[in-house]
């Protein structure tokens, strides 16, 4: 199954991401509209871009009460737009804050995986996202004990 793989520090914090996945959303530059997005850590001097991770849970689904999102082709959660009812139980239920409500629509939406072919990897200058054949892992977990044991020995000091 190919997963989007983010590699937090290989992120320069350029945003091509957010601008590539915008404008193949919505046909336009609108960086709010993005479902990736990148986080700005240590005073920027670090970034980490954050998007659907397409769970096994599917906490989304399980939420939505009319059923508005399926699983495509790509593998993605989808939100199909002709069934949301925008009631946004879905966003409450995403523990990761990757699904979004658009106040223009009045309807949810989030990664999609581009169909299979994400423009946030395709834009990446240095290969930070990476559209990839993977087994579902916890990706951040190295990441994350590396980072917090650098900022503890740093606050004993």
């Amino acid at each position: 199954m190919k997963v989007l793989k983010i590699v937090p520090e290989k992120c320069t914090g350029c945003l091509r991401c957010e601008l590539a996945c915008s404008y193949v959303q919505t046909g336009a530059f609108q960086p709010a509209k993005s479902v990736i997005r990148v986080s700005p850590y240590e005073g920027h001097t670090s970034y980490a871009p954050y998007t659907c991770t397409q769970c096994a849970e599917g906490w989304c689904m399980t939420a939505c009460p009319v059923g508005a999102i399926t699983i495509t082709a790509a593998g993605a959660k989808d939100v199909v737009d002709d069934r949301c009812v925008g009631c946004k139980l879905c966003t409450i239920a995403c523990p990761y804050g990757t699904i979004f409500y658009d106040h223009d629509t009045r309807k949810a939406f989030k990664c999609d995986l581009c169909g299979g072919a994400p423009a946030c990897a395709d834009a990446c200058p240095t290969a930070a996202i990476v559209y990839a054949e993977a087994e579902t892992a916890d990706w951040l977990a190295d990441f994350a004990v590396e980072r917090s044991a650098r900022l503890l020995a740093i606050g004993a000091r």
